[in-house]
């Protein structure tokens, strides 16, 4: 009985906890804070419905952006490496890829197959061969599926 009211005294102890911080504390999530920034998104930038459950309702780009990103006859560009892309935070609006292929934040296309798109390259810490995160638009714009990881080339400019 003594040992279920220390548990449960503990228990209450702990419950009022602010754990928050805890990530910080940690060196490696740091330092891909201090890569990634704290927020990538623009904050006029538009947001995801709170009712998104579909892929669709997801992707809030315009058809413009659509339009402007899929290129039928890419132009010359540096090729940067080939890495494994999965999808990344669907609810991080933008056509984009975070890669360790880049330092900065640059323009760049990625190639899929036949499909090619123009997007945002983002720094990510990694292995520059398979720690590539790709926007839902993106996948989308590539035909790519959703769930798999996709082996993309990825070019500078």
């Amino acid at each position: 009985m003594r040992c279920f009211v220390i548990g449960l005294s503990l228990l209450a102890l702990l419950g009022g906890c602010d754990v928050s911080n805890l990530a910080s504390s940690n060196p490696a999530i740091q330092g891909a804070e201090a890569v990634q920034g704290d927020d990538t998104s623009d904050a006029d930038a538009p947001t995801v419905p709170k009712t998104a459950r579909t892929a669709e309702a997801f992707d809030i780009t315009t058809p413009a952006e659509r339009a402007a990103a899929v290129q039928t006859n890419p132009q010359a560009s540096t090729f940067l490496g080939e890495t494994i892309a999965s999808l990344g935070n669907p609810a991080d609006t933008g056509i984009w890829l975070l890669t360790p292929l880049v330092d900065t934040v640059q323009a760049g296309r990625v190639q899929y197959g036949d499909s090619s798109v123009v997007l945002e390259l983002r720094p990510i810490r990694g292995e520059p061969t398979g720690a590539s995160q790709l926007s839902l638009s993106a996948m989308r714009l590539l035909q790519a599926p959703l769930t798999d990881l996709v082996r993309v080339n990825v070019f500078a400019g």
